[in-house]
């Protein structure tokens, strides 16, 4: 799969211009076209059809003044969000998508609540490696330590985006890991075990390991004995950040789903070292991860390319969403070496699968 340009062929400086507009007055839309679309304005369009309505009808039932209204649609107006024909707005198709697209809403909801406030210290953050912007949240020196303890909405925000992403996936992908008939299954980054479900529910004679902070696991515990599933599932806490600490062993497959972008390459190339340790020798590892280098539409490289920063200012300070390319080659030092790779998995996932190198 080849990488593609986004810019536009044969751009004319008048129109390049108007394009570092938009950036420069990013923010402002975003705030403006969300407030129509959580306050209800963009449903009374939609609500009026072609017709669409005025201001001043708007107005009338007195649930956003006059000047709201001129201030927000005349900015969903420059965005391309609502149409304005004699002096009546109406829903453009951006409006529409608004209203009906899940993924839309969702990572809206995901940059507002989550990295909106946060991404005001992406420059220092980027510059120290640190994520200053966390503050905005709670006080953890990454995300992943207060992810139990995450203020709503932010928290209701952040878990629509990780499993609306990553769920998608799931029902795909249960056969390739199941595939080389793994007995022991470590999954590493475990989350809220949700995984771990979908994978025992498929095979009544695997066992899964699961590796993560102590807070997530106490997610993960419930979920498994409401499941009736406590019984065939390890569960470790371990400090993934900590390279001394070495992972659980004797195991058939490691498995890692949307982990390994949590952090730098340092930590990853420690990760993926463990995880050889941990694998007996005819063992695999497989990486399943949004890729941006690997979709297939411009629209998808586009979120997962501007997902990094929320990583810079918001979750570890020096993480990413990376290519495969850099996977690939942080693996091989680790001693391992590229299978198969398999594209097109739910919204955006590609699939790595790797086999440790003979010694």
């Amino acid at each position: 799969m080849q990488n593609k340009s986004f810019s536009p062929p044969n751009q004319r400086a008048f129109a390049a211009r108007f394009e570092a507009q938009k950036i420069a007055f990013g923010p402002v839309v975003f705030q403006c076209v969300r407030y129509a679309w959580k306050r209800g304005v963009l449903q009374a369009l939609a609500e009026a059809g072609e017709r669409g309505r005025s201001v001043e009808e708007l107005a009338a039932n007195q649930r956003w003044s006059t000047y709201a209204l001129k201030v927000v649609l005349e900015s969903c107006l420059s965005a391309g969000v609502v149409a304005l024909v004699n002096g009546r707005y109406a829903l453009d198709k951006t409006g529409y998508c608004l209203l009906s697209d899940e993924i839309t809403q969702i990572n809206l909801n995901f940059v507002h609540d989550v990295c909106y406030q946060g991404l005001f210290e992406l420059e220092r953050s980027l510059d120290q490696q640190r994520p200053y912007g966390l503050q905005a949240l709670g006080d953890w020196s990454t995300l992943y330590e207060g992810m139990a303890a995450l203020p709503e909405p932010a928290r209701s925000s952040w878990f629509a985006f990780d499993h609306h992403y990553s769920d998608t996936s799931f029902p795909q992908i249960v056969p390739d890991v199941l595939a080389t008939a793994p007995r022991h299954v470590l999954d590493v980054g475990a989350n809220t075990g949700k995984f771990a479900c979908a994978l025992l529910a498929q095979d009544a004679s695997v066992r899964v390991h699961l590796v993560d902070l102590p807070q997530q696991l106490a997610l993960a515990g419930p979920r498994l004995i409401e499941a009736g599933l406590r019984d065939r599932v390890g569960l470790y806490a371990v400090d993934v950040l900590d390279s001394d600490k070495a992972f659980p062993g004797g195991m058939d497959l490691v498995w890692m789903s949307q982990f390994l972008s949590c952090f730098s390459e340092e930590v990853i190339l420690s990760i993926l070292r463990r995880a050889a340790a941990a694998l007996t020798p005819a063992g695999q590892l497989l990486v399943l991860d949004t890729l941006w280098d690997r979709q297939r539409y411009d629209i998808a490289s586009y979120c997962l390319i501007n997902t990094s920063p929320y990583f810079t200012a918001i979750a570890s300070g020096n993480s990413k969403v990376y290519e495969s390319a850099d996977y690939i080659r942080l693996a091989s030092h680790a001693g391992f070496r590229l299978l198969t790779v398999r594209d097109d998995i739910g919204y955006c996932h590609s699939l790595l699968r790797f086999v440790r190198e003979a010694r």
